[in-house]
C-alpha cells in the first residue's frame, strides 16, 4: 500500500500544501504530477496512487489555490463550464513557478532518491512542457498539454527526456498543429511522440465518461510508464 502525507510550499505570494504519496519501499525517483482543469480530484489521486505504486514519489500541486482553493469538478458539461469559468482566471505564469517550487521540494524530500520529473494532464500538460524549458526536471511527460502547440519553439530549450501524448481526433489541439510539433520532435534527442489514432481530448481520464477512451488510455499509459522508467531508473 502507498501512503500520503502533506507538504508545504512557499511561493512568494504565499503557500499551499502539496500531498505526498510514497511507494510501498519509502523511497524512489520524484515526479510532480500536474492537474488538469477539473482540480485535485479522485481522478488525478488515482494516477498519483498508481505512479506510487509503480515506485515513484509522487507530489500534487494545487494550482487554483489563489482563485479557488480546494477546487474540484464533476467530469460533466456542467462541470467542465465551471472548470473552464476558473481556469479562465488562472495565470499561467504563477502557476509555473509554483510547478518548479514544488519541484525543488520535491527533490529536499529524503524519500526522494535521486532523479525527478514532472507529469501533466491538459492544462498541466503544457506546464510540464513550460517546466521543461524553464525549469532543470531530469524527465517530463505531457498529455495533450493545452498550451504546448502554440508554444513549439520551447522544444529547442528543452534538454530532459520529454514525452507527448495526443489525440488525432482532438478538437481542442487540431491535428494539422499536432504534426508540427511531431517535426520538431523528430529533430530533437531526447524527445518522442505518440499520437492515438481514435483519441480525442483527455482520452485517459477514467472520471470521465464524455472523455475517456479505454484503448486509447490503455496504450499511452504502457508508454509512460516504459519512458519513466527508463528515465528516471525505476
Amino acid at each position: 500500500m502507498t501512503t500520503t502525507r502533506s507538504e508545504t510550499v512557499t511561493v512568494a505570494d504565499g503557500t499551499f500544501g502539496v500531498p505526498v504519496w510514497l511507494p510501498e519501499s519509502g523511497r524512489g525517483p520524484g515526479l510532480v504530477l500536474i492537474q488538469e482543469i477539473f482540480g485535485l480530484d479522485d481522478y488525478l489521486k488515482s494516477v498519483a496512487a498508481d505512479l506510487a505504486a509503480l515506485g515513484y514519489v509522487v507530489v500534487v500541486p494545487e494550482l487554483f489555490w489563489r482563485i479557488e482553493p480546494g477546487w474540484s469538478s464533476s467530469h460533466d458539461e456542467a462541470g467542465l463550464a465551471a472548470s473552464m469559468g476558473v481556469a479562465g482566471r488562472f495565470d499561467a505564469g504563477l502557476g509555473l513557478s509554483d510547478v518548479l517550487a514544488t519541484l525543488a521540494l520535491l527533490r529536499s524530500l529524503p524519500e526522494v532518491d535521486g532523479r525527478a520529473g514532472v507529469f501533466g494532464f491538459c492544462l498541466g500538460g503544457g506546464l510540464a512542457y513550460a517546466a521543461a524549458a524553464q525549469g532543470d526536471p531530469d524527465a517530463a511527460v505531457s498529455f495533450y498539454g493545452s498550451s504546448v502547440l502554440g508554444t513549439v519553439a520551447l522544444l529547442e530549450q528543452i534538454s530532459c527526456p520529454i514525452q507527448f501524448h495526443f489525440g488525432a481526433l482532438d478538437p481542442y489541439l487540431p491535428l494539422a498543429g499536432v504534426r508540427v510539433l511531431e517535426e520538431a520532435v523528430a529533430k530533437h534527442e531526447g524527445a518522442e511522440i505518440h499520437i492515438q489514432p481514435e483519441a480525442g481530448h483527455a482520452f485517459h481520464n477514467h472520471l470521465a465518461p464524455m472523455f475517456h477512451q479505454p484503448e486509447a488510455a490503455a496504450a499511452a499509459w504502457e508508454l509512460t510508464t516504459s519512458f519513466l522508467s527508463r528515465v528516471l531508473s525505476v
